[in-house]
This record gives C-alpha cells, sequence and structure tokens, in this order.
C-alpha cells in the first residue's frame, strides 16, 4: 500500500550479510546464547567454532544442543584462528574476557558495558590499549521494525522528531537471569539502556536525565520500575514510563514506543517483552508525511533473533573491510553507559522540595 508516495515495502528492515563469515567463538553459557545467539547465527549460516565458560557442565549441555565445541578453557577458545569473540558475559566479567583477547581481535560484547561507568571506562581502556576492535550489543538497532524506522525517519516521512514515548507494563521474568536476581542495578542497566541507547541513535544525546528508578514490594529485584524524562531542550519531549510488575493478565498490558514529528508518526509493539522470550509479534505503523492515515508495515522479522543477525553482520562486515562502520562502538557505547550512569544519579538525587504553606 502506498500513499502520498510513501511505500513501506522500501523501508530497509536488514543489514547485508558477511561474503566470507569468520568463525565465531561464543563466552558464556546463560539463556541469551540458546534464546538469541545461536539461533540468529544458525539462521543467519553464521559458522559458531564453540562456546567457553567456566561452568563446564553447563557448556557442554548447551554446546551439544547447539552441535559446536564446548571449549575445556579460556586459552583454547582464544586460539581459534581468525575467530569472531562473542562475550555473552555477565557485565562484571567482560573486562576479564577482553584482556584474554589476543591483540586486534575483532568482539562483541553483551550489553551492558560493564556494571556501571567506571568499568566501562576500564573496557574502554582495555580495548584501546590492546587495539580490539569491539562493538557492545546494543541490537535493538538491528530489529527489523527499528531499521525500517530509521529509514523512515532518514527519508523525512515524519518530518523533524519532536516527540518520543516509551510505555511498558509487563511482567518481565527476571528469574530466568540469575545473575541479576542480587545485582544492585537492574531496569535502567539491563534493559531500559536498550531504549536508551536507541533514543541517542535517532536524537543524539541529551542536555541531561531526569529519572527514578526503583524495586517493588513484592521481591527483592533491585529496580524494576522506571521514570525518565530526556532532556533535549525546548522542542523535543522524550518521556519513559517502564513498570515490570503489572503482573495482571494480558488485556492491559503494554511494550509500545510513540514517536511524533512534525509531519508525521510512527507507532512501534515490541511483541517479545510481552510474554518474553515466546513474545508476540512486533509491530510497526507509520502515519506518513502527507498521509491521512495509519499504514503497517510488513515485518521481515522479529527482534529475536533477526536484530542479532543484523548485530553480528555488521561486526563480520567491518572486519573484512565490507563495513566501513561499526556500529556501536565501544566508544560511542561508553556514552549510552554515561547516559545509564546519569539516570541513576538522578534517581539517588533528592526531588526538587515543594514549597510548604505559608
Amino acid at each position: 500500500m502506498t500513499e502520498g508516495g510513501f511505500d513501506p515495502a522500501l523501508l530497509v528492515q536488514s543489514w547485508p550479510k558477511p561474503s566470507r563469515p569468520r568463525p565465531i567463538v561464543t563466552f558464556g553459557a546463560g539463556s541469551i546464547v540458546g534464546d538469541a545467539h545461536f539461533p540468529a547465527y544458525r539462521k543467519a549460516g553464521f559458522p559458531v567454532a564453540g562456546l567457553y565458560d567456566p561452568d563446564h557442565v553447563r557448556a557442554e549441555k548447551l554446546a551439544s544442543q547447539w552441535g559446536v565445541t564446548a571449549f575445556g578453557s579460556v586459552e583454547e577458545a582464544t586460539a581459534v584462528e581468525g575467530a569472531i569473540f562473542d562475550l555473552a558475559t555477565p557485565p562484571s566479567h567482560h573486562a576479564d574476557v577482553l584482556k584474554s583477547l589476543p591483540d586486534g581481535a575483532v568482539a562483541l560484547i553483551q550489553k551492558p558495558m560493564g556494571s556501571n561507568l567506571a568499568e566501562a571506562t576500564a573496557i574502554l581502556e582495555i580495548c584501546r590499549a590492546r587495539r580490539l576492535h569491539a562493538a557492545v550489543n546494543f541490537q535493538l538497532r538491528f530489529a527489523p521494525m527499528m531499521l525500517a524506522l530509521k529509514d523512515a525517519i532518514g527519508k523525512g516521512w515524519l518530518g523533524e522528531i519532536v516527540d518520543f514515548d516509551a510505555w511498558l507494563a509487563l511482567a518481565t521474568p527476571w528469574e530466568l537471569w540469575e545473575f541479576l536476581l542480587k545485582a544492585p542495578r537492574v531496569e535502567i542497566a539491563m534493559h531500559s539502556i536498550h531504549y536508551l541507547d536507541l533514543i541517542r541513535q535517532l536524537l543524539g544525546d541529551p542536555r541531561g536525565v531526569h529519572a527514578k528508578t526503583l524495586g517493588h514490594p513484592n521481591h527483592k529485584v533491585a529496580q524494576t520500575r522506571t521514570s525518565a524524562i530526556l532532556d533535549y531542550g525546548d522542542t523535543v519531549r522524550c518521556a519513559l514510563s517502564i513498570n515490570h510488575d503489572h503482573k495482571f493478565g494480558r488485556r492491559h498490558q503494554a511494550c509500545e514506543f510513540r514517536i511524533c514529528g512534525t509531519e508525521g508518526a510512527a507507532y512501534l509493539k515490541l511483541g517479545l517483552n510481552l510474554d518474553y522470550p515466546t513474545g508476540e509479534p512486533d509491530v510497526l505503523e507509520i502515519y506518513p508525511k502527507g498521509g491521512t492515515g495509519w499504514i503497517a508495515v510488513p515485518l521481515a522479522g522479529e527482534w529475536f533473533p533477526d536484530a542479532f543477525v543484523g548485530r553480528m553482520a555488521n561486526v563480520q562486515r567491518f572486519a573484512a573491510g565490507e563495513d566501513d562502520t561499526l556500529i556501536s562502538p565501544v566508544e560511542d557505547a561508553w556514552s549510552t553507559m554515561a547516559l545509564v550512569e546519569a539516570a541513576y544519579q538522578s534517581s539517588a538525587a533528592p526531588a526538587t522540595p515543594i514549597a510548604e504553606r505559608p
């Protein structure tokens, strides 16, 4: 369907594949590997040389499920010639793995880039010192709906972006990630970081952030609810309302973005987060410049696993010289971590007091 020259079928939704993909060596055997990394690599035809995890029993179990090697040591894993090293490790472990890689290696680091900004800075320094070509796995940028959204914005179908709303009310199964249950930073650092990174890609760096993030009396996860406003001056309004404790049935749950421009708008449903990890289909609808109604964009894939395909494809192509730019390199990802840090600092700071009645 076209309207006013807008044809949703022409929007870019995928990243070009590498002509000669390198073998992938994965560090970590957690649920994200089986749920997203390996399904994506198999779908794309990317060769996986094997995986390493200090819990060798766990590593062997996952490796047998996917028909890959479970390496017995870090040294064995890092000895794979020409490998792309895929870090699916907890954030506090990234630095140690990066130190073990050969100088000049190519790596993809699972988000976040460390547990806090100090760890992110240490990771940045390691990558610089060892000349690592490293990107952070902010794969939401590569989801088909987000590639299409970015393309629509770039082609002017929304005009100038003036409003970004993220609204989540859902029930997230945090128990799937055992290391998060006692982590001091959870919601922003592990979840909403995706949205903050995407916003930076679309709108640039904000001047600052007002945020409040907190837990819930029904459990002990450090934070599962966040409200945040990003300051982009007097023209752009950017707000996030995040509630992972809406455990009252699907009817009024939501996981959606509304992005408004001066001449058009977009609506997105992030279906993965609804009944994770099974999820629902993603949705992208656009009210284009010059149009008279909303147009559904037929999507060529979903956030999981297709975003992981695009994310790795860019790393592979950059390593081969087929992409000039490495998306979300550690230099840029550090700025997303700085925004996360600012949000936590804002949450810890006292609110503006209200005047008392005279």
